[in-house]
């Protein structure tokens, strides 16, 4: 009987977009969703932490003593990492009437972004940076996640 090889997950070589569960996938979209999502970007990983893991890289990176939604690494020329923290985004989702899928597009949209150099720490920016969301939502098939209803 032939030996199995084992399948090894590649490098994130440039060009691809790698998306890392370290949280249970139940309930969560598909690691295509996520990629789609990734609006042309390469080089790229999305994970998926739970709120241990986001409150740590929180505190290590930003001084936070709560976890946060996003966060991005940006290695240049639009590498990088984005970390999604699953229970926060799931807790802003249902307070904001949206459906989980929508909050993650938006988010994995918006953590891209801030590797491709936006920012919105100022009034300019963020209005240069959410226009720029909402484009990108909408021809994603997803509406303004700015808009109030």
């Amino acid at each position: 009987m032939p030996t199995k090889k084992r399948r090894t997950q590649p490098r994130n070589r440039r060009g691809a977009v790698r998306v890392q569960f370290a949280v249970s996938r139940r309930g969560l979209p598909s690691a295509a969703s996520f990629r789609k999502w990734s609006v042309g970007a390469a080089g790229v990983t999305l994970r998926i932490v739970g709120k241990r893991e986001g409150l740590f890289l929180n505190q290590k990176y930003r001084g936070k003593s709560e976890p946060t939604n996003v966060l991005s690494f940006a290695y240049g020329g639009g590498t990088g990492d984005v970390v999604l923290c699953h229970p926060v985004i799931a807790r802003e989702a249902k307070a904001q009437g949206k459906s989980l899928a929508a909050h993650y597009a938006h988010l994995v949209v918006h953590g891209i972004l801030h590797l491709r150099g936006y920012d919105h720490a100022r009034r300019a920016e963020r209005a240069r940076m959410e226009r720029r969301e909402i484009a990108l939502l909408a021809r994603l098939g997803w509406r303004d996640p700015y808009a109030v209803e």
